[in-house]
């Protein structure tokens, strides 16, 4: 449950990268105080930094100004990798075609996804086959995404390998059938400058307040400009003032939903069902939970968000781990109650409903 945090937690996460590959990892000092952090930080606030990372900053530089570059082009040159559903719903989304609680958000995107072979998943999987639509212009587009991608996906597991300490003991809670074989989403998103009226800025909400829906997400912002805000307890949004150099990270509704059971009887809605599941209310009592935030570009300039999203596999069965049952048990006279639900099914909704085609 978010906190009254004033900040965000910065964690220095190089101790864990040095032995993410040793199976006793967790009984090293340097990683323990990792996980100690990372514990706190998805308690208080579901929103860190992390540094020492191990990503060079001029890659994580050049991912942003290659998407500046492709916003700039003319219109008619985005159109050409349109998304359409016929493309699997992956490429380009113009202004105002994402929408967040019934409402267009001010922004222009590029949507990849990780590629699914054909009849792979059957009915389900069929909606998201198809290649991600690269642009042309500018060349090195595509060659310096998939390096990227690459990284963000080595990144994340490792990063949830210390949360998996955390709550679990393991390192490895979420791999093997849940997330061996992670499913990926990539958008890379323009922010226009907001126009400004007597002193003000006007329409500058660039996404509305909204829960991620995955595991983990990185977050690679323009250093210049600060425009993503998350809300506290008390209501207040907390803004993530740039780090040059980092990834702003957070828990999705998924890590909430795979460690502890869902229950009807509690009073706090914690995200927006559309948002999680589409056809269910979601009502946790979990120790982390996903927390809203929302993009307000109040800058003048054009802002570049490119946002990595690691999901589970794509067709896991999402529901609490046993072992956070065991460890987390409810307690709530044996009405706890937990639905089911498959990934891949939930985000075919996510995609069919959240574009305004």
């Amino acid at each position: 449950m978010a906190t009254d945090f004033k900040s965000l937690p910065v964690i220095d996460i190089s101790p864990l990268l040095l032995k993410c590959d040793d199976p006793d990892m967790a009984e090293d000092a340097g990683v323990a105080e990792v996980v100690r952090q990372l514990d706190r930080a998805c308690r208080d606030a579901g929103f860190f930094y992390v540094i020492g990372h191990g990503i060079s900053e001029d890659l994580i530089n050049r991912v942003r100004e290659i998407t500046r570059e492709f916003f700039k082009l003319p219109y008619e040159e985005k159109l050409k990798i349109k998304m359409t559903p016929a493309a699997g719903y992956r490429g380009y989304q113009r202004i105002g075609e994402n929408v967040t609680k019934g409402v267009p958000d001010i922004h222009e995107a590029i949507d990849c996804y990780k590629e699914l072979k054909q009849g792979e998943y059957g009915d389900t999987g069929k909606v998201m086959e198809g290649p991600n639509q690269w642009p042309e212009n500018p060349q090195e587009f595509k060659d310096l995404m998939e390096e990227y991608i690459k990284l963000c996906i080595d990144l994340s597991r490792k990063i949830l390998r210390g949360i998996s300490i955390a709550l679990c003991g393991s390192p490895y809670e979420f791999e093997g059938k849940m997330a061996g074989d992670p499913f990926w989403v990539m958008r890379l998103i323009g922010y226009p400058g907001a126009p400004f009226t007597n002193g003000k800025p006007e329409n500058d909400i660039g996404c509305g307040a909204h829960t991620d829906y995955g595991l983990l997400t990185l977050v690679n912002q323009d250093d210049d400009k600060t425009a993503l805000q998350v809300k506290n307890l008390s209501g207040d949004w907390i803004s993530a003032i740039p780090i040059p150099g980092s990834f702003v990270c957070n828990i999705g509704d998924m890590l909430k939903v795979l460690l502890f059971p869902l229950s009807p009887s509690l009073s706090r809605i914690a995200v927006d069902e559309n948002l999680v599941w589409n056809h269910m209310q979601i009502l946790s009592n979990g120790i982390y939970e996903s927390t809203l935030h929302r993009v307000i570009n109040s800058s003048p300039k054009y802002r570049v968000c490119v946002a990595f999203f690691y999901e589970t596999n794509f067709d896991a069965v999402v529901e609490p781990l046993d072992v956070c049952k065991q460890k987390y048990p409810a307690g709530r006279k044996g009405s706890q109650v937990f639905k089911r639900a498959v990934y891949g099914e939930h985000l075919v909704s996510k995609v069919q409903t959240n574009f305004a085609m």
